[in-house]
């Protein structure tokens, strides 16, 4: 296990968190579309807060597959084969969301079936999301030449459908929080009361799956409850659900901060679970996917590092760019959206 693979295992953590964080709370706008927009205008209002960011969002997925494609190569193709049919579940859900922003302004004859495309489409990946996680923290079937030996059933395993609902409601607190920031009048109402429910839900979410994580999964129990490093997460983490409860209504800006701590704190928590595997291997942990056996040559790891210095600072600066010029409160105007 070198220093550029332990290093390159850390940044795929801060590109996964990066995408929970900035997609994560326009994936939660999306699943509380049906609910929370009660008018045409409402509607209107939410998709226009989510509007200019979202597709810069999903680039962090994007690029957090790409560097494990390259970084972890073995570890691209045992997930990437072995979770076909979930990844292509997401993938047309994510298909079907963007296109449903684009056709909803201009085909009048079928909003319906777009408003419903963007429901869907942002509820079924953040559920999703979280499954895939709890079933790499779990362990996943493989065999000696680490290729997937379940189905997509096995997948849809107790443990890693409670992870799947708490990303759900850490989604729908993020979303919340967000329409809280953007909205005015009763859409605002609306949000702030769900903003609260779904801090609740989530504090409750997180005690379920600590629980499960110790009956199911003593081994990721374990490495959390004794690696420094994690215990800062659960830090985080506790003060991001403390601080959910006490930010109400005027302090929009703080309950948004507290809602977007809860990615950071767990994938956090989620690496650290797993470290040093990528992908650990159910009932035989010899056969696990770790950095030593399964990371890339030095020189492409040199040079992806080199890479990432460069461009990870662009991308940061482009997102302070956008979201400081589209800050504050949705105004309604023309068409779009």
């Amino acid at each position: 296990m070198t220093f550029l693979g332990v290093l390159w295992f850390a940044l795929v953590g801060v590109l996964l968190a990066g995408y929970a964080l900035f997609d994560g709370f326009d994936l939660g706008v999306g699943a509380l579309y049906p609910f929370l927009g009660k008018s045409d205008e409402d509607k209107q209002v939410m998709r226009a807060s989510i509007g200019p960011v979202w597709d810069g969002n999903e680039v962090w997925l994007l690029t957090g597959g790409g560097a494990i494609f390259a970084a972890f190569p073995a570890v691209y193709a045992t997930v990437f084969s072995g979770f076909y049919l979930a990844l292509m579940l997401v993938l047309f859900a994510l298909i079907f969301r963007a296109v449903s922003f684009e056709f909803h302004a201009h085909d009048e004859a079928w909003r319906g079936l777009w408003d419903w495309a963007f429901f869907l489409g942002s509820a079924l990946p953040s559920l999703l999301f979280g499954v895939a996680a709890g079933n790499i923290v779990r362990g996943v079937p493989i065999d000696t030449a680490g290729e997937f030996t379940g189905n997509f059933f096995t997948l849809l395993n107790p443990y890693a459908l409670v992870l799947g609902v708490l990303g759900l409601a850490m989604f729908l607190w993020q979303g919340s929080a967000w329409l809280a920031m953007k909205s005015e009048g009763g859409l605002y109402d609306r949000a702030v009361r769900t903003r609260s429910l779904w801090a609740w839900i989530f504090v409750v979410m997180v005690l379920v799956a600590a629980a499960a994580t110790f009956v199911f999964v003593p081994r990721a129990a374990s490495q959390i409850m004794t690696s420094p490093i994690a215990w800062l997460f659960l830090v985080l983490l506790v003060v991001s659900m403390g601080w959910g409860r006490f930010a109400h209504g005027g302090e929009d800006l703080h309950s948004w901060y507290a809602a977007s701590l809860s990615p950071l704190a767990l994938i956090g928590l989620w690496a650290m679970s797993i470290f040093p595997r990528l992908v650990p291997a159910l009932g035989d942990d010899a056969l696990s996917l770790t950095i030593a056996n399964s990371a890339s040559s030095q020189l492409t790891l040199t040079v992806m590092t080199i890479i990432a210095v460069i461009g990870v600072p662009l991308v940061l600066f482009y997102f302070f760019l956008v979201y400081r010029i589209f800050a504050g409160k949705v105004r309604l105007g023309g068409e779009g959206y």
